[in-house]
């Protein structure tokens, strides 16, 4: 039964809206001004939350496929891995942009002050080309060997994002 749910065509894009649901919950809170004294500390919070989360659910796949004898669920890796990127790409932009108003001046005393906004960013940076290569075409342009060499940085963007979070 969860093997043929898991194998239905349907499958990923339920997957796909079901990982636009934190953004949504988000924008909807935003539009009933429902994000407490301090909007942008929660709109940041909720998205390193969420990038996070992401990460850690998309590094249980292969261990679940494991462990459950179901190679199917490799097919949903790709999305999640996507999806941290792009909460972590919000989370990114919530910074710069309505923390900081894209006051270079300001974001470099903040990141002198607080080193561990440096190590989020690093991170962001690592998945950057995770996501960029994430396609069919990349892993044949790259070659098996190598394309698993690179996306082997998502244990880096994880152990990143773990300290940036504390």
């Amino acid at each position: 039964m969860v093997t043929r749910i898991i194998s239905s065509p349907w499958a990923k894009a339920a997957t796909f809206q079901i990982c636009l649901l934190p953004a949504i919950a988000l924008g909807w809170r935003g539009l009933r001004q429902d994000l407490g004294a301090n909007p942008i500390e929660f709109i940041t919070h909720a998205t390193g939350d969420w990038t996070l989360r992401f990460l850690l659910i998309t590094l249980t796949v292969t261990p679940l496929r494991n462990i459950l004898h179901m190679p199917q669920l490799i097919r949903f890796r790709r999305i999640l891995g996507l999806f941290a990127f792009f909460y972590g790409c919000l989370h990114f932009l919530t910074y710069i942009w309505l923390d900081r108003f894209f006051d270079i001046h300001d974001m470099l005393k903040d990141i002198a002050r607080r080193p561990f906004i440096t190590i989020g960013f690093a991170s962001l940076l690592l998945m950057a080309p995770l996501a960029v290569t994430s396609t069919a075409a990349s892993i044949r342009r790259l070659g098996g060997r190598r394309w698993q060499l690179l996306h082997r940085l998502i244990y880096f963007v994880a152990l990143g994002g773990v300290s940036n979070y504390y």
